[in-house]
């Protein structure tokens, strides 16, 4: 699977980026093909998907049995890739941090990515949840059906929210950062809960500019503690790479994907592949996100030959 995260790795905007040489990626899907010596539950040959702490683009990768999942049978490998990431950090966002219930308002930004359309899913297992999404607006045709309102991404959303919506939404889910903080803050309801899951403004164009990336931590709102408290209103942050790999909540996230492959059992939730990408051409994939031309998740597939480029 590739994900905006993938992005900040290779421009260092992350926290403690690794040393190079390394291999990017944080989930994959695959056959098992050996397994340690206590582990149960698990048999070579069996159809998985997992949760990596880097490594997951290649040909053999090697995790831990506490972030690895059995594949459901109609589930296909590239849906299985596309799905521990997207599924698990929206469901963790709305049920875990926010706590959706019945009726309830959700405004979601990058609405046709991977998390986007996850969010929309699990959003429409719930009644009466309306959804305000932000995309490209070459992207709403394809999008719209998994949306109540969709916004163009460079439109004044704050305006078309309290045009339908006076009193604002009560999840704000927000995975660019910058000067949407402030505007998503200034959307919650009473009791509404903010969330920051990523921060896709700081990546800049095909060089890290230091001054872009200024810029928009500058255009970050300063939360005054005392105005939370006074305005009834949440602020929160969510890292599922963190919550796995250096927090210890394997056991956590396992009882959501639980949850999670019970829904997609029930065909109440899909992951939505945009395309698929041979190993070689991990940069034209990497520019697809960074252009956010994907609706849904792009993947990487080892046994896939390259496209040849048409002249």
């Amino acid at each position: 699977g590739l994900n905006f995260i993938d992005l900040m790795v290779r421009q260092g905007n992350i926290d403690n980026p690794p040393k190079t040489p390394l291999v990017p990626g944080f989930e994959c899907s695959g056959i098992v093909e050996a397994l340690g010596d206590n582990v149960k539950g698990f048999e070579i040959g069996d159809r998985v998907m997992a949760f990596v702490n880097y490594s997951a683009w290649a040909e053999v990768v090697c995790t831990p049995v506490e972030f690895v999942y059995k594949i459901p049978d109609d589930m296909s490998f590239s849906e299985a890739a596309a799905f521990p990431m997207n599924f698990v950090t929206a469901y963790m966002m709305l049920f875990e941090v926010a706590n959706l219930r019945e009726g309830m308002s959700v405004l979601v930004h990058s609405a046709g990515g991977g998390v986007g359309q996850a969010v929309a899913q699990l959003c429409s297992t719930i009644p009466n949840v309306t959804v305000f999404g932000t995309a490209s607006s070459f992207k709403h045709e394809a999008i719209k059906e998994s949306v109540t309102h969709l916004f163009d991404r460079n439109a004044d959303y704050v305006q078309e929210v309290k045009r339908i919506s006076t009193d604002g939404v009560d999840i704000v889910l927000d995975c660019l950062c910058g000067e949407n903080t402030g505007k998503g803050l200034s959307l919650l309801k009473p009791l509404g809960t903010y969330i920051l899951y990523g921060s896709s403004n700081m990546v800049t164009g095909e060089t890290k500019s230091f001054f872009s990336f200024a810029k928009s931590w500058w255009q970050v709102e300063k939360v005054n503690p005392i105005k939370l408290y006074e305005e009834n209103k949440v602020i929160a942050g969510f890292s599922l790479l963190n919550l796995l790999f250096k927090q210890n909540r394997g056991g956590l996230i396992k009882g959501v994907m639980d949850k999670l492959l019970n829904l997609y059992n029930n065909k109440k939730i899909k992951p939505v592949v945009d395309s698929l990408w041979a190993l070689e051409e991990v940069k034209e994939a990497m520019q697809r996100i960074h252009d956010r031309g994907n609706i849904g998740k792009l993947i990487l597939d080892v046994e896939k030959a390259p496209t040849p480029l048409v002249s």
